[in-house]
């Protein structure tokens, strides 16, 4: 066994652990981290195979940008697991019905390709890392599949900037449009008062107090 084939071993089993932790973590955090450590490992593998566009790509995109709006969506969000969590065991069955066709799927779309592999894998490697190899496909056999692919990450994207802007009752927020417009006298209000000398309001405040005592003794005599 050579370097190389050590390497991919080692990069493979670290990406099945990854993937594998990536549905079985409780936190949806700690998911997405696993799945940071699978998108690395996977471009270690593309640089293997001498695909250095594709390893590059991989991490600046995924790792950089697609996993960072992960991050900050399922922080902002607040997510309460303890609910997603409930009847975990009762969907079992259909979801793993479901992985199971799409592995198979998945197993039958790699077993054609590989019956009908006739170049060396060296010939491979030198067309599957370029900018002008990609560039053709992407844009004359798999132009559809780019742009709907394009289409649903725009969508994904308003739909996660549309549920970090509700509204909560726990929150202060001003409109700044509000601020903007406020006047002076809005903000200010500017009371004028003679001056009371301190005899004179001792003498305000006997006669209050003489005033609430009668007051009382009305109300005490009323009430008799």
């Amino acid at each position: 066994m050579d370097f190389k084939t050590a390497l991919f071993y080692v990069f493979a089993a670290i990406m099945v652990i990854a993937s594998t932790r990536v549905i079985t973590a409780r936190n949806p955090v700690t998911a997405a981290l696993f799945l940071v450590l699978a998108f690395f490992n996977a471009a270690g593998i593309w640089m293997l195979l001498k695909a250095e566009f594709l390893a590059i790509v991989l991490v600046l995109v995924y790792v950089g940008a697609v996993m960072v709006l992960f991050l900050f969506v399922v922080m902002m969000l607040d997510i309460n697991m303890d609910r997603i969590r409930e009847g975990f065991w009762s969907h079992l069955p259909l979801a793993s019905a479901i992985g199971a066709v799409i592995v198979l799927e998945m197993a039958a779309v790699l077993w054609r390709g590989f019956l009908g592999f006739e170049q060396s894998p060296e010939a491979v490697a030198a067309n599957i890392g370029g900018t002008k190899e990609l560039g053709l496909l992407i844009y004359t056999k798999y132009i559809y599949g780019f742009e709907i692919a394009a289409v649903i990450l725009l969508v994904a994207m308003i739909a996660a900037v549309s549920l970090t802007l509700r509204k909560r009752k726990d929150t202060k927020a001003i409109d700044p449009a509000d601020a903007v417009r406020v006047k002076r006298n809005d903000r200010l209000r500017v009371v004028k008062m003679n001056a009371i000398d301190q005899p004179a309001l001792d003498a305000v405040s006997k006669a209050e107090a003489l005033a609430a005592a009668e007051a009382q003794d009305a109300a005490a005599k009323e009430t008799k």
